[in-house]
């Protein structure tokens, strides 16, 4: 192998950064977001004046809430919170229900989300404070970029609105000499948004100044922008030099309230000092306050306070009516303005400068380093510690003087690494180390009123998920943590203090975001449900990956698998099968809940007949017995009226059933003009598409007609539009959406909409019918790409799209819009591309809105996004072409949705198959699979598509090859299941594996450990897993003291030094222990099947294997600490510090063979065959081999370089052997041992194949074999490809491409630097570039792809796809091709 490719599987969800701010909509319009409880059942509690008050009485007790932004590494993501009101009834009846201060639930629902090249190191957001101006997000990265984003509604998506970089050879006197940096960029923001402040490389200020609001930036000469409110934005920047006003030692700064012009509080340090030092010199760091004039670009002190602690490290300002700064130390907080000041110490750590008076203590002991803090009032902060508790410290003010400041502790909650309030009813917690929490809080809440509710909710924090019975329950560590008073999982303990408004705060946690990082080590077993028949693709669905993840109480192991493996309830054998459908009977007796209702009959198509199962307590056969059609295929089959009928569709009719028995029976014949004579030849259905009440039929011929149901009589009539009549132009492809209820959500996006919504509410008033309104809608796409939406039954064309199958980014209603400027697809490709299938749906939840699916004949599969977008531009266009005269024009023109528009939306499946124009439809939309909904895409590569969020979450299916058709089943036997057939011809019904969570990039389950999970291994032949795991304990100070020294000095030990009554303190430490697991068969549940506890002095041991049944073999005292073993041709390779030793077991004990002194501390071994790879802490990597017959290890090559190694693995391909190694600067490197190459110093040097910037720490590799592609040369079956696991909790891997491979994705890669345009402009061959950190490198060779990177060409329109192929000379099919073969290749687990 000469050359690699890089791909992420799994993106980090380890969340660094948070903030809140109002990105998507106004402070104004805020109020519309959280919706007041659900029209029934307000109105049937009486009054409606009841309700309206109830609703804007939560309103106001809820405030605008505004969005969420997070980071994860790079990842940017923005939600919405959905809060959902209690209805007024409810709130009367003593607040027996789930809600809590008038809010029933609230969940985090996505608006966008974006990977970005580039580490996010900093984020802020710019806001203004006005209520009609949106915010704007600032990022900054590494070294000196920052960028501004806001919301544009007419993409609903971010754009950047400024760039500033402060890097390059004219900025290079900035960095004054100095290479590497601790931190990047740290970005905070002015309250009133009149700037933002950026410290650059340590010492450098870049004042960010926002425009005055009327003023839009340069060449934006749009009327839409000044009518619009646009978001704030920033105009120009400035530097400032913090040297020259004698600011060294920066360690953080904020601005401050409550001043005309905006000021800087820069918490500084005059001079460092360090703990050796703290006795002569202490009390370092001092705060200045800068008032900052823009238009003058001066910056006069305006005050400031010297003699903080040496330990303050961070600076909170005091929001209005208080104003001034808290200074937040490790043992102390101070609080500082222009003319007061007072501080509290928090334990016996903390001093105060010599001659000043003592200051008050509180009377618990905590620690404030590495504290998260957020306000949730003005005079109210929350910190969260290091431990992960929370506590809350109040401002106890007079008028504006501080007159002291109180601490309490509150509860506890995740380790958390960001902490921000949204709005004045939530805030959120971000954690790398565990989930982060969605929390409620509320100051005013009598709390003797909580706690019968709490308990109630405490296990199910699904607030207002769409099921009524929830099927998925959160597998979480806060809410194993229920019984534990102290964690955020609310039993109600209250401290008594003096302040009473945070005496009162009680929590409910309302959502969580799962985090599977920090993957610190991960081992590679079979699952619960193994198949061991498996082959090929299908084996790969056989294995899960167990990681450790986590730290300290929120450590944990989590089982992920890259694709689901449904639990097999029974399985049938049924060859030929073409479809199966499943339908509901509801006769007018049994009145049950539509989402509970039971399934009646199964319907199985096969090749030349048709099969019908009656769905009871077990699957019996009726095909005798019923007057379904059952000699020939079935096309589709369904309900309608109601669910009081089936309608089943065969190739030359339909027929209508109640139950059993046939009510209606239909024959098609051919509507053409040509065959107007009377014998009217039969005509074939090549495909159906069923929405209650109407059924739209697809001809062979390429013609549509359309089954019209009429309620009363439960019986259709056949209509031909006749708009398609006339039509020369073939359909490819169509379907009906139905768009239902309280208020359609299409009609929102009409031009006239104002006007329809206005009139319906009291016309249809009064009725149950009035609450589910529904309209229908036909969606027709033709052969040549264009698609249409239709009116049903009026067909009146209400939106058109000319050329739906090149997959634009956005797609906008084309009527008014004359453009011929489109350039025609190249020829040869075009004609033979076309759309297969359609589909449109919207699933559940009040805010959710449609996508539309369409899959193209060579699997290309696009997905859009609906979202209502009102152009200013559209109205005035369309006034001036209309004559005033024409009347009906006019309203023709005007019921078009005319503002909805469609967003492209990334999903990672490959299909990659010829699919023809007349194959049985793969698109399956289920509503209710084990709590989850979404879509299922049969086909050779089956994979589920779930929506999570108003967000995909696609899970490949690979565990029975290709799968025919899927439909769901839910009867007494299998609750909310599925059946599919395999192509193999076996019909399988399922459930999906309930333990596992599916809103994740990767199906996965937590099993909390409540300790630290260091290492974790597999056994294969008894599947155990042994995991060391820590767990903090708290132990006597003289204990630890005479653990840490040798036994002899304790007796000789200062007794002045350490007093009696310091003896009696505690201290905490790590106790490890190795734990062995198993998972149990059937059920699945995790079990511990043994503890081994360690010796207190044995803690750094990392133990790899524990003999068969667990009991002490053989144990030995090695001199340092063993960082890594391995097995090494029936040897035992230990590494112990610096030195390498090979032991022989002879049966009672362990013998040294061998040995090899390393520089300093070696930090992994990897062994293949008779060859030692290992990875030194500073010294970068070394090769050995083995000599059985002079038993020596002896060096064959190193890197000379200096490397912080962190993991180290063999990459094999073919027969060529290559060393990978990850360092400390989140980089890849790849070596090879060639030593008759010249410049390997005659082989002692290892020489560089590749190296890349993956942007972060790479922990663990494993190696695992390729899947033989079809694509890939085949030749090369020894090929091996290294999965990796990140401390942000990504998946990825490293795998060897061949050379023509290699050359073709780079051209296309060079090509898509400048092709796409990035998000945050951000360029990616800089971000993937080796970053040394100001040590001296030599650049290696550029051999690896980043698939990063080439996913957006999948994402590009059709067009552009083939001018980029074209000009690299290749072709679009062969680049998608090497990409599904790679994807293949590397779809382990």
């Amino acid at each position: 192998m000469s050359y690699a490719a890089y791909k992420m599987k799994h993106w980090p969800t380890g969340i660094e950064h948070c903030a809140a701010g109002f990105i998507t909509h106004r402070p104004s319009d805020a109020a519309a977001f959280s919706a007041p409880a659900a029209g029934p059942a307000a109105s049937s509690s009486g009054a409606d004046s009841d309700a309206d008050s109830s609703a804007a009485a939560a309103r106001r007790r809820l405030g605008p809430t505004p969005n969420l932004v997070v980071a994860a590494a790079n990842v940017l993501e923005v939600y919405a919170v959905r809060a959902e009101a209690a209805p007024a009834a409810e709130d009367g009846a003593g607040g027996a229900s789930a809600a809590f201060d008038g809010i029933l639930g609230a969940r985090l629902e996505l608006v966008c989300h974006y990977r970005l090249h580039g580490n996010i190191e900093s984020m802020a957001v710019l806001s203004d404070g006005a209520e009609n101006r949106r915010d704007s997000i600032a990022l900054a990265f590494r070294d000196a970029k920052i960028t501004c984003l806001e919301f544009d509604d007419a993409i609903h998506g971010l754009r950047t609105s400024s760039m500033h970089c402060f890097e390059g050879p004219e900025w290079q006197h900035l960095k004054r000499g100095r290479e590497s940096f601790a931190w990047g960029p740290v970005i905070k923001s002015d309250p009133l948004g009149r700037c933002g402040a950026a410290l650059i490389y340590g010492l450098q200020m870049a004042i960010l100044k926002a425009a005055q609001v009327g003023q839009s930036l340069v060449g934006e000469d749009e009327p839409t922008r000044a009518l619009s409110s646009s978001a704030v934005r920033v105009e120009s920047s400035y530097l400032i030099d913090l040297r020259a006003l004698e600011t060294n030692h920066v360690k953080d700064f904020t601005f401050v309230h409550g001043y005309i012009e905006p000021v800087l509080v820069i918490l500084h340090e005059r001079e460092p000092t360090w703990a050796g030092r703290i006795s002569s010199k202490h009390h370092t760091c001092m705060i200045s306050a800068f008032s900052i004039s823009m238009t003058l670009k001066q910056h006069p002190v305006i005050w400031s306070a010297a003699n903080l602690p040496h330990d303050a490290y961070q600076i909170l300002s005091v929001p209005p009516p208080i104003g001034g700064v808290l200074v937040v130390c490790a043992n102390s907080i101070h609080y500082h303005s222009q003319s007061t000041s007072c501080s509290l110490a928090l334990n016996n750590f903390s001093s105060q400068p010599d001659g000043s008076p003592e200051i008050p203590k509180i009377n618990f002991h905590v620690e404030l380093d590495a504290a998260k803090a957020t306000w949730l009032s003005n005079d109210i902060v929350m910190f969260s510690t290091k431990t992960g508790e929370m506590l809350l410290l109040t401002v106890v003010y007079d008028g504006r003087t501080v007159r002291r400041l109180d601490l309490m502790k509150s509860k506890a909650s995740v380790i958390s690494s960001g902490a921000t309030t949204i709005g004045s009813s939530f805030f959120f917690l971000g954690s790398r180390l565990g989930d982060s929490l969605l929390v409620q809080y509320s100051c005013g809440v009598a709390t003797s009123a909580l706690p019968d509710l709490i308990d109630e909710r405490s296990g199910d924090i699904d607030g207002d998920l769409p099921f009524s019975k929830r099927l998925k329950r959160v597998p979480s560590d806060i809410l194993q943590d229920v019984t534990s008073v102290e964690e955020l999982s609310f039993q109600n303990n209250m401290l008594p203090n003096s302040t009473e408004s945070a005496q009162k705060i009680s929590y409910v946690v309302r959502d969580k975001l799962i985090n599977v990082g920090p993957l610190k080590d991960f081992s590679y077993g079979l699952r619960v449900n193994a198949d061991a028949n498996a082959t090929g693709n299908a084996k790969q669905s056989n294995y899960e990956l167990v990681c450790c993840s986590g730290h300290g109480k929120n450590g944990s192991l989590s089982v992920l698998q890259q694709s689901i493996r449904p639990d097999l309830i029974t399985e049938v054998e049924l060859p030929s099968c073409r479809g199966i459908w499943t339908v509901y009977y509801k006769s007018s007796r049994a009145h049950t809940t539509e989402d509970n209702e039971y399934h009646a009959y199964l319907i199985i198509s096969l090749e030349g007949r048709t099969m019908v199962l009656e769905t009871g307590d077990d699957l019996g056969e009726v095909t005798e017995t019923v007057d379904y059609y059952v000699q020939g295929a079935t096309i589709a089959a369904g309900n309608l009226f109601g669910r009081r009928r089936v309608i089943q569709v065969y190739a030359s009719g339909a027929r209508v059933l109640d139950g059993s028995f046939m009510t209606q029976e239909l024959n098609f014949t051919a509507h053409s003009s040509e065959s107007s004579s009377s014998s009217s030849e039969p005509l074939g259905v090549a495909s159906a598409s069923i929405a209650d009440p109407y059924v739209l039929l697809k001809m062979v011929d390429g013609t549509i007609q359309l089954l019209v149901g009429d309620h009363s009589t439960c019986a259709l009539s056949i209509s031909v539009p006749s708009i398609f009549t006339s039509l020369s132009e073939k359909i490819s492809a169509c379907t009906l959406y139905r768009d239902r209820g309280p208020e359609p959500w299409l009609r929102k996006t009409r031009s006239d909409a104002w006007l329809s919504s206005g009139i319906a509410e009291p016309v249809d008033g009064g009725g149950s019918s009035s609450q589910e309104q529904s309209d229908i809608y036909c969606i027709i796409c033709y052969e040549s790409g264009k698609l249409e939406i239709f009116e049903v039954p009026s067909f009146r064309c209400v939106f058109s799209v000319e050329s739906f199958l090149s997959g634009e980014a956005l797609l906008v209603d084309a009527k008014g819009r004359q453009d011929d400027t489109k350039v025609s697809l190249k020829k040869e490709a075009a004609d033979s591309i076309r759309v297969v299938e359609l589909a449109m749906h919207r699933w559940s939840g009040q805010f959710s809105r449609p996508f539309l699916f369409g899959l193209l004949n060579d699997g290309t599969f696009l997905c859009y996004h609906a979202y209502c977008y009102e152009g200013l531009e559209s109205n005035v266009k369309d006034n001036s072409f209309s004559p005033a005269g024409s009347v009906d024009l006019a309203s023709a023109s005007d019921s078009r949705l005319k503002n909805l528009r469609f967003r492209r939306i990334s999903v990672d499946i490959t299909l990659r198959e010829d699919i023809s124009s007349l194959a049985r439809p793969r698109i399956t939309i289920f509503n209710n699979v084990g709590g989850y909904e979404g879509l299922f895409l049969s086909g050779t590569r089956p994979v589920w598509v779930m929506v999570c969020r108003q967000r995909f979450r696609v899970h490949p299916q690979l565990c029975d090859g290709p799968i025919e058709a899927f439909t769901v089943l839910h009867n007494v036997n299998c609750c909310h299941g599925l059946i599919y057939v395999t192509s193999q011809g076996f019909l399988k019904i399922c459930q999906l594996p309930e333990a596992y969570n599916y809103d994740n990039y990767w199906p996965v389950q937590k099993i909390p450990l409540h300790g630290t999970p260091h290492q974790v291994t597999y056994y294969a032949e008894q599947s155990l897993y042994p995991l060391i795991v820590s767990v903090p304990v708290v132990r006597p100070l003289n204990q630890v003291l005479s653990i840490m020294a040798d036994q002899d000095l304790v007796h000789h030990m200062d007794n002045d030094a350490t007093s009696a009554d310091d003896l009696q303190k505690t201290y905490t430490v790590e106790e490890f222990e190795v734990r062995v697991l198993e998972l149990e068969k059937p059920s699945g549940r995790w079990e511990t099947r043994s503890t081994i506890p360690m010796q207190s002095f044995e803690n750094a041991l990392t133990v790899r294997i524990v003999t068969l049944h667990v009991t002490e073999v053989y144990s030995k005292e090695s001199k340092g600490a063993v960082s890594a073993v391995a097995s090494l041709q029936g040897h035992l390779l230990i590494a112990a510090g610096p030195k390498i030793t090979l032991s022989k077991w002879t049966g009672s004990e362990l013998t040294a063979v061998a040995f090899y002194d390393a520089p300093l501390h070696v930090v992994s071994l990897n062994i293949v065959k008779n060859f030692v790879l290992f990875g030194d802490i500073h010294k970068s990597v070394y090769f050995l081999s083995w000599k059985e017959q002079g038993s020596q290890l002896t060096l064959l090559a190193k890197d000379f370089g200096s490397l912080d190694c962190f993991a180290t693995e063999f990459l094999i391909d073919g027969s060529t052997l290559n060393l990978a190694v990850s360092d400390s600067d989140k980089n890849l490197q790849i070596f090879y041992y060639a030593p008759k190459m010249v410049e390997s110093w005659k082989g002692q040097k290892l020489l560089s194949r590749a190296e890349f910037h993956v942007g972060a720490h790479l922990t663990k590799f494993m190696r695992l074999q390729m899947l033989p592609a079809p694509g890939l040369a085949s030749e090369k079956t020894n090929r091996f490809a290294l999965l990796f696991g990140t401390l942000d909790g990504g998946i990825g891997c490293i795998a060897p491409i061949d050379e023509l491979t290699f050359r073709r994705l780079q051209s296309l890669q060079r090509k898509l630097v400048d092709a796409v345009p990035h998000v945050c402009g951000l360029n990616p061959r800089s971000f993937r570039q080796f970053k040394s950190n100001g040590k001296a490198h030599r650049p290696g060779p550029d051999n690896i792809i980043d698939f990063e990177l080439l996913a957006h060409y999948e994402m590009l329109s059709l067009e552009e796809q083939l001018d980029i192929a074209q000009q690299i000379g290749t072709t679009r099919a062969q680049i998608l091709s090497n990409f599904a073969d790679i994807s293949l290749g590397t779809s382990f687990l």
